[in-house]
């Protein structure tokens, strides 16, 4: 009888054993045929966009939506798994009839399509500007894309070409960037497939003096100068939210100037610091830099961005509020204004703490 059961049960478990090998090959030459190209016979040349700041899983996603990959979930894996991380934002020609391995070495290289125009979205940091325009012109190298940008040669030539917009407040030995805030966000198209770095900027920095001359009037009567508008003016950008009275947030940081309060704001810390976060600790806030609004009263010393046209109406448009706080939730988007610092860690504690 013991007998009979030892039998049944080494069969069961050879049974088992078995089920499971033969999964575990199938599940081998399932993952390895997903990693195969979709298509090998296809001739199909597919365009890919990897925007800026794309994780891994979104990019595999961006693949299998466009056709080029089997399965999303098993690309993703595959490449965390093979610690082939490094993929590079940017417009990519691509195939049905390339395999993983293929198609991550070409993106690891950077191997990308220039677009046919050059996207420079609002609230975009020169440094954030510097990576649209090599991906745009492939020849440039942003390090020097940089250097003209703060060269300054050519910086003289902009407050040369366009004096009632790029003035002398540029060169305060305080900036980090002399032309920061002063390329204005739009979408560029230009001939030829070699352009240089100059002539891009220079188009952007004209694009800014042409629509800021609709404001010079009212500039000359609040007798605010440039500088501080555009100041002002990317602040509002940085902090607004799609959601957002732009004004409303503007007529907080009037009020605070006006009661000689610090500004406090994340931005300022965020580009004192050269580091785009989600949050800023306690820590980052006490950086030493005449950016940094905690600790400094008044103005930064220029712009941490550029700014669009709502940003550039608030900061001279602003509502007139008793407004001295505003927090706004990451998740909603939400903003709430309160008076006191009071009724504003209520809300903090009530629509930010609690959330998280």
């Amino acid at each position: 009888m013991k007998n009979t059961k030892g039998k049944k049960i080494t069969i069961i478990i050879s049974i088992i054993i078995l089920i499971l090998i033969i999964a575990t090959f199938s599940g081998y030459y399932y993952v390895k045929s997903q990693l195969e190209p979709k298509n090998e016979e296809s001739k199909e040349k597919i365009t890919v966009e990897i925007p800026a700041g794309s994780s891994i899983s979104d990019i595999a996603t961006i693949l299998e939506d466009k056709k080029v990959i089997n399965n999303a979930s098993i690309f993703s894996f595959y490449v965390k798994y093979n610690n082939d991380t490094n993929l590079k934002a940017g417009n990519y020609e691509l195939s049905p009839a390339m395999n993983t391995d293929q198609i991550v070495t070409k993106m690891q290289e950077g191997k990308t399509l220039a677009p046919a125009k050059l996207i420079v979205p609002e609230g975009y940091t020169l440094d954030q500007i510097a990576d649209r325009i090599v991906q745009y012109q492939p020849k440039l190298k942003k390090a020097d894309v940089l250097k003209t940008m703060d060269d300054p040669d050519f910086v003289a030539s902009m407050i040369k070409a366009y004096p009632e917009t790029v003035t002398n407040d540029v060169l305060n030995k305080s900036i980090k960037h002399p032309l920061e805030g002063y390329l204005y966000p739009a979408t560029y198209t230009f001939k030829g497939s070699d352009v240089s770095a100059e002539t891009i900027i220079t188009e952007m920095v004209k694009a800014t003096d042409i629509n800021i001359a609709k404001y010079r009037e009212e500039l000359t009567k609040q007798k605010m100068s440039v500088h501080k508008f555009l100041t002002m003016s990317s602040i509002i950008e940085k902090e607004a939210t799609a959601n957002v009275d732009r004004k409303m947030i503007a007529s907080v940081f009037y009020n605070r100037l006006a009661k000689d309060m610090r500004l406090q704001t994340d931005p300022t810390v965020l580009y004192a610091l050269g580091e785009h976060k989600s949050k800023t600790t306690y820590k980052d806030l006490e950086v030493d830099s005449p950016y940094n609004t905690y600790r400094n009263k008044g103005l930064p010393p220029g712009p941490i961005s550029n700014s669009g046209e709502t940003s550039m109406e608030a900061a001279l448009y602003p509502e007139k509020s008793d407004y001295l706080y505003f927090l706004a939730n990451t998740k909603t988007g939400k903003v709430y204004f309160s008076k006191t610092l009071e009724e504003h860690n209520k809300l903090k504690e009530e629509h930010i703490t609690k959330n998280n």
